[in-house]
């Protein structure tokens, strides 16, 4: 396990960026829980940091990424929440286990209806019917964060058209093309945390 290069950081940063925009700072800097026999009434500050092990990227907090250089790297087999993976072209792609760093701080998001929840988590696309509401001002090719009418989490694509563009599409118009969904953990069990 190592930390990043610079020019992974900013392969990886540009592509959060795409999704959470200015809060991309908050992510490395977040509020540790608060503990019931704790005299301070403010919440500690614990610093997140990004490492990659196996062209993997891992999301963890600063201490848990000291005591992990102790282990071995043939050993490690993960360690915080991976992000997703450098390909040997040297882009980054993310994995659906980044829904949940990234949803708390999207910069757009996307509403599906019940009826469209089930087309969406078996691999399909989002089309304007199963849309229930969408952040405004989302512009064509933005990083959008699919969620459930009850703001859960559902996945993550890029938005295919622009708000005001997409309120005026036909009903089977696509607009938002998937790129991850919670169905991946069941789809692809198998491969999705395989090191190899």
């Amino acid at each position: 396990m190592r930390a990043l290069t610079e020019t992974e950081t900013k392969t990886l940063f540009t592509k959060l960026a795409d999704y959470t925009s200015s809060s991309l700072s908050t992510l490395l800097t977040t509020p540790a829980p608060s503990r019931p026999s704790s005299s301070s009434k403010s919440p500690t500050q614990t610093r997140h940091v990004f490492r990659t092990h196996q062209s993997r990227v891992y999301y963890l907090p600063l201490p848990l990424a000291n005591l992990a250089t102790s282990i071995a790297r043939t050993n490690l087999l993960s360690i915080g929440t991976c992000l997703g993976k450098f390909t040997k072209t040297g882009k980054f792609r993310l994995h659906i286990t980044a829904l949940d760093v990234i949803a708390p701080h999207a910069r757009a998001k996307v509403w599906v209806k019940g009826n469209g929840e089930m087309p969406y988590l078996y691999g399909g696309n989002v089309v304007k019917a199963h849309v229930g509401r969408w952040s405004e001002g989302c512009t064509a090719g933005a990083g959008v964060v699919v969620c459930a009418m009850d703001d859960r989490p559902l996945g993550f694509g890029i938005s295919a058209r622009s708000t005001d563009a997409a309120r005026k599409a036909e009903p089977t118009a696509v607009v938002v093309f998937r790129q991850a969904d919670v169905g991946e953990y069941l789809r692809e069990e198998d491969t999705l945390f395989t090191t190899t």
